[in-house]
């Protein structure tokens, strides 16, 4: 029962944080996983079956908040089927690629991209958007009627969506962390936009690349099961949450668990080298 109770909590931390930034929850599931797995199933986990069943996860949660920033007229749509195009076989290139890669070396290179998530979190807040008109605009109205402009070009709109979706099915996470930036740097979307279409990306991607991890059996269905709930709630408490405040000091609690996992990650394959 305890067993269950720590999963659903899990669950649960992983979607909520996840869905304020647009991440998704597998940035903390998979660490979550590799390290507790053992202690849960009285075996060890390898990091392949984490990375699916975090994927498999990663659908109910995607979804939940998906459906929740639909209701608010937040998710672009258009621009998300776009990103699909290419994340979406990526995603599943990148799912038949995690089990290539040893224990250590995933570690390694895990680590070293959280990092590099803690990074662009900080720097995101530094950073302006790229003064330039694109081929393609979209608009948005705000709640208060004020209208926001920002679009993108094709290839390069294709392109970001091919490289998360390739690092999405090799990690089990959403890919959020890099599209949300890429999205609003780049293409000026308005940051709540950004994560909301994300999720919407996410949620998709999340299904091919899962499906790739089932089909090479790289995935534990008893945990996906027992993560889910907590997931499906988390999905939505983050994105009620992401739509009441600005969410900086919960960022900052973010960056900060992200530096440690990285540095824990990167010590155990080091480790195990």
């Amino acid at each position: 029962m305890l067993d269950i109770l720590i999963l659903i909590l899990l669950g649960f931390a992983g979607a909520a944080f996840g869905s304020i930034v647009g991440l998704g929850g597998g940035i903390i599931l998979v660490p979550g996983l590799l390290w507790l797995g053992p202690q849960l199933t009285g075996a060890e986990l390898g990091h392949e079956v984490a990375v699916g069943v975090s994927l498999a996860v990663l659908i109910v949660t995607a979804l939940a908040s998906t459906t929740t920033y639909a209701k608010a007229g937040r998710v672009d749509f258009r621009s998300g089927w776009l990103l699909f195009v290419a994340s979406g076989p990526a995603a599943m290139l990148g799912a038949a690629m995690t089990g290539l890669m040893g224990g250590a070396g995933f570690q390694l290179m895990f680590g070293v991209f959280i990092l590099l998530m803690a990074w662009l979190l900080i720097a995101r807040d530094r950073l302006k958007p790229a003064a330039r008109r694109w081929p393609i605009m979209r608009s948005h109205t705000e709640a208060d009627g004020t209208q926001r402009q920002y679009g993108y070009a094709l290839a390069p709109l294709l392109a970001i969506g091919f490289g998360v979706g390739l690092i999405s099915g090799l990690f089990g996470i959403g890919g959020g962390s890099l599209f949300v930036p890429a999205m609003v740097l780049l293409f000026r979307f308005p940051p709540h936009i950004a994560a909301a279409t994300s999720m919407f990306v996410i949620f998709l991607s999340s299904i091919t690349g899962s499906a790739v991890h089932g089909w090479l059996g790289e995935i534990d269905y008893r945990l996906a099961l027992a993560l889910a709930p907590g997931a499906w709630l988390g999905g939505k408490a983050g994105a009620y949450i992401a739509g009441r405040m600005s969410g900086n000091g919960l960022l900052w609690l973010l960056r900060a668990t992200l530096v440690v996992m990285a540095i824990r990650l990167i010590w155990s394959g080091v480790a195990e080298l």
